[in-house]
């Protein structure tokens, strides 16, 4: 089957549906609307109109960048679709990032990752805020 890759971003209730069928946090239509114009980049890979598959970039360029919503549809996994988004997020990377920004990520499937150069930090713990506790 042939899909369409483009450099653009999801729209906003196919991001969340993504991103819940896929296994990862759900966000809420009004945060998905909020974040999705604010990316430095985004990749979508569709099956029709079908939002399958879905990566973007975040941050300020310079000092700080984040890799998030890497997500390929289940019915689409095993294709190496996450491959394919993670190709085009770092062509982005590699060519519009400051070479002394921090770039990173949160990874659930490490192995994906470590094939683009990723590595676990050893030096520094992953935190967020808790909500509830503020």
């Amino acid at each position: 089957m042939r899909y369409t890759i483009e450099n653009k971003q999801p729209l906003p209730q196919e991001y969340c549906d993504l991103r819940k069928v896929a296994g990862l946090s759900p966000k809420t239509l009004e945060a998905a609307e909020i974040s999705l114009p604010r990316s430095l980049f985004a990749v979508t890979i569709r099956d029709g109109e079908r939002l399958i598959g879905m990566g973007r970039v975040i941050g300020d360029l310079g000092c700080f960048v984040q890799i998030v919503d890497i997500a390929v549809h289940p019915d689409f996994q095993g294709q190496k679709l996450g491959r394919v988004i993670m190709e085009h997020v770092m062509e982005f990377v590699k060519t519009e990032c400051h070479r002394c920004a921090f770039v990173n990520l949160f990874a659930d499937v490490g192995f994906l990752y470590q094939k683009f150069g990723f590595v676990n930090s050893v030096k520094s713990q992953g935190m967020y805020l808790d909500w509830s506790k503020v």
